[in-house]
């Protein structure tokens, strides 16, 4: 399914006003994925779907379903994602019509694991075709509550054309190897490097990706058990990331830019590298064929690394009446067939063990990485609070790019923010 990204896809700006629609619409529509309480009967071989993605999207896929079990009735209503979308799921759940079948995502899987409403998928027989990476996403206490099967990276896409005029010939291997490309392309006149400030930015989420692999991946179950903090860990990749304003590499109007319009100067050829994720991609090359473009890793003192997250997964709804049908939409969903036309139709990079895809050149430095999930995103390994958090990172940062702050005073600040929201 397509990449869940309120706080990591810049581009969907939305979602905020689809709150009060979302609930609209799960009133008009509750009858389509009524789903009454667990353990009724199956007899009746029907199944409801309350999709992530649009139906144009899903149609072939779930064309093929139909085709394979020709006797279970496929009810399907389609959401907006981000917050549209959770907020029409939770209306549903708590008025007992949620679908058979729905999305969990980073953003509603802590509610949607610790209330109870999605079945336990760790017994299932193909749950060992999903990514590891994948499972644990959606694992609490050992039980899998989500079936993905994509994941997205983000990284730094560049016109290899516009770098090719200063040299360029190798992506940097370290942050200063990257400000001095930096450096060079606007010696030239070329505008470096944007990146939007309306969420935490890939290339800073890259950087403390690094600390948090050099913390053997415990980063921030550490930082919620106090056993570092953000002062400890954070400021390092602060400091590296702030230079890029610092030193004049990139103009604090970037602060005001959304996603879109970072996207669109890239489109026109006004800026030599952007970040963003694998998912722009496929717009970007349509709106700029001819285009020279290519991703490569974020470059840190320790390494290059990769933002990015498991996108949503499927889950089956606690209290389904239609268990059976349920888990073998579900089954379905994450099987080879359905995987295969699901990446031919959205160019996503999957994940599941059975199927390799085939993707655009221009993401093949990043696959292997998203495929063995070796990625990072705060905001999805966050164990609580990560809207709240990414609210707060977002108007730091922002002061940060404007000369407000300092490095130190932004992972202090999440420090401070934090301790308010755990009630310290």
């Amino acid at each position: 399914m397509l990449d869940h990204t309120n706080v990591f896809r810049p581009r969907r700006k939305t979602f905020l006003r689809l709150t009060v629609l979302g609930t609209v619409l799960a009133a008009a529509t509750a009858l389509t994925g009524c789903s009454g309480s667990p353990g009724g009967s199956d007899s009746d071989n029907t199944v409801s779907l309350y999709s992530w993605d649009n139906e144009a999207s899903m149609k072939p896929i779930l064309d093929e379903f139909k085709k394979e079990n020709p006797s279970i009735d496929l009810k399907v209503s389609y959401g907006t994602p981000v917050q549209g979308y959770i907020s029409t799921l939770q209306t549903r759940i708590n008025s007992g019509t949620a679908a058979d079948v729905f999305i969990i995502t980073a953003e509603n899987k802590t509610e949607i694991m610790n209330g109870g409403f999605a079945k336990d998928l760790s017994g299932e027989p193909w749950i060992g075709n999903i990514a590891d990476a994948a499972k644990a996403t959606y694992t609490k206490d050992g039980k899998v509550y989500g079936a993905a099967t994509s994941s997205w990276g983000g990284g730094i896409l560049y016109n290899k054309d516009l770098l090719a005029k200063v040299g360029f010939t190798n992506p940097p291997e370290t942050w200063d190897d990257f400000l001095a490309l930096c450096r060079k392309l606007k010696d030239a006149g070329i505008t470096p490097f944007y990146e939007p400030a309306d969420t935490i930015p890939v290339s800073l989420a890259a950087l403390v990706g690094l600390q948090n692999q050099a913390s053997g991946g415990t980063m921030d179950a550490d930082i919620w058990a106090g056993k570092t903090s953000f002062a400890k860990t954070w400021t390092g990749p602060l400091e590296d990331w702030s230079k890029l304003f610092s030193q004049g590499l990139v103009s604090s109007s970037v602060a005001g830019l959304t996603g879109d319009q970072i996207t669109s100067e890239f489109q026109r050829g006004s800026v030599a590298m952007i970040s963003t994720g694998s998912w722009a991609l496929g717009s970007i090359q349509k709106a700029a064929p001819n285009m020279n473009i290519a991703f490569m890793p974020v470059p840190g003192d320790s390494g290059t690394y990769w933002a990015g997250a498991v996108s949503p997964g499927y889950a089956i709804n606690a209290k389904t009446q239609h268990p059976k049908s349920a888990e073998k939409l579900v089954e379905f969903l994450q099987s080879k067939t359905a995987v295969e036309l699901y990446q031919k139709q959205n160019a996503a990079i999957t994940t599941t063990k059975d199927f390799t895809p085939k993707l655009d050149p221009a993401l093949s430095p990043m696959v292997p990485a998203v495929r063995d999930g070796k990625f990072y995103l705060p905001q999805v390994t966050w164990p609580t609070n990560s809207a709240a958090l990414n609210s707060e990172a977002v108007s730091l940062l922002q002061q940060l790019i404007q000369g407000q702050s300092t490095p130190e005073k932004v992972a202090s600040g999440l420090d401070a923010k934090l301790a308010s929201l755990q009630g310290k």
